[in-house]
């Protein structure tokens, strides 16, 4: 099975920010104390003209920018900034930031080129069965996330309209890509079919090293595939990390967009509590 595409890759969007921008000046965080927008090692990319990443936005950001643009103007190697992040400033986060900033060359570029594709290579992968109207609403949020996304689907028709950055994947046995996944991958099940839905899930629920597995549906559902579940040699160990329905037991909401953005924020959180 092929491996998810990265979803809009960082080393994608910094090629082509490196090759518009001939001269760039790359902000790092060195030292992060106390409350601050950002940690220690984030960076950003400031060019006469654009930027690429954060460091935490607002008054902290400006000032960086400014910075970086002074040193690009007049040709000046390297800088540094201390900004306690206090009412001088007009930010209240009561920490303190220090900015490394310096120009970038060859074998800056080259270099943040590679710690790219090392973030991007290390992106944790969900894998939604179904490619439906939550299917589709679901993977465009996740392909503005950091993560590698996949529809996993047995119609072709239903991956014709696939968010740029999400893998298509047909197959006529979705089980074999929860086998194939890598470890800590998150699987969301919302097919067609009930019946295919309760075999991808019960083989998802198989994989005790998933972050997260979770299928669409009621409580009627959930209780219709526990007892499907327990009658073909399923445990109650198992059982009790299928999370359904999707998105919350607070969703009363059912239009597809307002279930994508809850699922998808469940999904970030155990991907985070997985430690991917």
């Amino acid at each position: 099975m092929m491996a998810p595409a990265a979803t809009t890759p960082l080393a994608g969007s910094l090629a082509a920010f490196l090759d518009a921008s001939p001269v760039a000046a790359l902000v790092e965080v060195r030292e992060a104390k106390g409350s601050t927008p950002r940690e220690k090692g984030a960076w950003m990319l400031v060019s006469p003209e654009a930027i690429l990443g954060t460091i935490g936005g607002g008054q902290l950001e400006f000032l960086a920018i400014a910075k970086a643009r002074e040193l690009i103007a007049q040709n000046i190697a390297t800088g540094t900034l201390d900004i306690p992040l206090g009412p001088e400033i007009g930010q209240c986060c009561g920490g303190h930031v220090a900015l490394d900033i310096r120009m970038t060359g060859r074998e800056e570029r080259d270099a943040l080129l590679r710690r790219a594709a090392r973030v991007d290579a290390a992106r944790p992968h969900v894998y939604l069965f179904g490619g439906g109207h939550v299917g589709r609403a679901l993977a465009g949020v996740l392909a503005m996330l950091p993560v590698r996304t996949a529809i996993v689907e047995t119609r072709a028709e239903a991956l014709a309209q696939v968010p740029e950055g999400v893998e298509p994947h047909l197959t006529a046995v979705p089980e074999e890509v929860v086998r194939a996944a890598p470890p800590r991958a998150a699987f969301v099940v919302l097919t067609h079919d009930h019946a295919l839905d309760f075999l991808v899930a019960a083989e998802a629920l198989a994989r005790e090293d998933a972050a997260y597995v979770g299928m669409i549906g009621s409580k009627t559902k959930k209780e219709t595939f526990r007892r499907w579940y327990m009658r073909h040699g399923g445990d109650e160990r198992h059982l009790a990390r299928l999370i359904i329905p999707i998105g919350g037991e607070e969703l009363r909401d059912k239009r597809p967009a307002v279930i994508a953005v809850m699922t998808a924020a469940q999904v970030m959180r155990h991907l985070g509590k997985s430690g991917t």
